[in-house]
């Protein structure tokens, strides 16, 4: 089957999925009108699904060998909305923080994005396959650590302590690895897109440590801030990565 006809029936089986989820919001408690926190998941819920839709579409646009890092981009976008939908009705009907559902979208979704570096990297240039695996390691060592910690697992300040580990780790591969020294010999289009996409892991990413210290070290952040913190990181973090990936599909396809 070819890549057209596969997301000729991916992308409405995507969204028919999502429908159930969609329907349930009405058996859960009512959003009311000063719950920022109901309506934050609200809006991001809807604004991973049009992501979504989006980057899938524009697959159709690109040549062949950037429509792997959209379909990556889009499927990010998916899989954090089908979550947000679960951690929305959490947080209308019970109050409570979906920390579970949280980290499970981010076990899932994050080393997707190290998977983008990848990606672009070897769509215009060789890179070791060794770069994908150090990328991988780094981010399952940092969700997990904070996981364990924001769980209760273990104390939270080595849970905080092994994340900021598996987060250098990835910042240095992407500054000063084999990834950012295979980023230099690939077009100047692609060079500013792992150029952005790096300072996004690098800025973007540091909310998820802030936040993570000042609520649970700290104690400074109540649980309504971080969830918003937490909201407003994933999409910056999820749909503008995505942004970035498809300009420069576009712009190399294009040209």
């Amino acid at each position: 089957m070819s890549f057209n006809k596969i997301l000729k029936y991916a992308v409405p089986a995507a969204f028919i999925s999502s429908l159930p989820f969609l329907a349930n919001a009405a058996d859960t408690a009512n959003l009311k009108s000063d719950d920022f926190v109901g309506i934050s998941f609200w809006l991001i819920s809807m604004a991973l699904m049009a992501a979504t839709l989006f980057f899938f579409m524009e697959t159709q646009r690109v040549s062949a060998k950037w429509k792997t890092s959209l379909t990556v981009s889009g499927l990010v976008t998916l899989v954090a909305a089908v979550h947000y939908f679960y951690m929305r009705d959490v947080w209308v009907g019970t109050g409570e923080t979906p920390t579970v559902y949280r980290y499970i979208d981010w076990l899932i979704t994050v080393p997707l994005l190290m998977v983008e570096f990848y990606i672009i990297l070897r769509a215009c240039t060789a890179v070791a396959g060794g770069v994908f695996w150090k990328l991988m390691i780094g981010s399952l060592v940092m969700l997990i650590g904070g996981y364990m910690g924001e769980a209760g697992y273990i104390n939270a300040t080595l849970g905080f302590v092994i994340g900021m580990v598996g987060w250098i780790y990835i910042l240095y591969e992407i500054f000063a690895g084999e990834a950012s020294k295979a980023s230099e010999e690939a077009p100047e289009s692609v060079r500013s897109a792992f150029s952005t996409m790096r300072w996004i892991v690098t800025i973007g990413w540091a909310i998820y440590p802030i936040g993570y210290f000042m609520g649970y070290m700290a104690g400074g952040v109540d649980a309504n801030s971080l969830n918003i913190i937490y909201n407003l990181a994933d999409v910056l973090n999820k749909i503008a990565f995505g942004v970035i990936i498809w300009n420069v599909a576009v712009t190399e396809s294009e040209a």
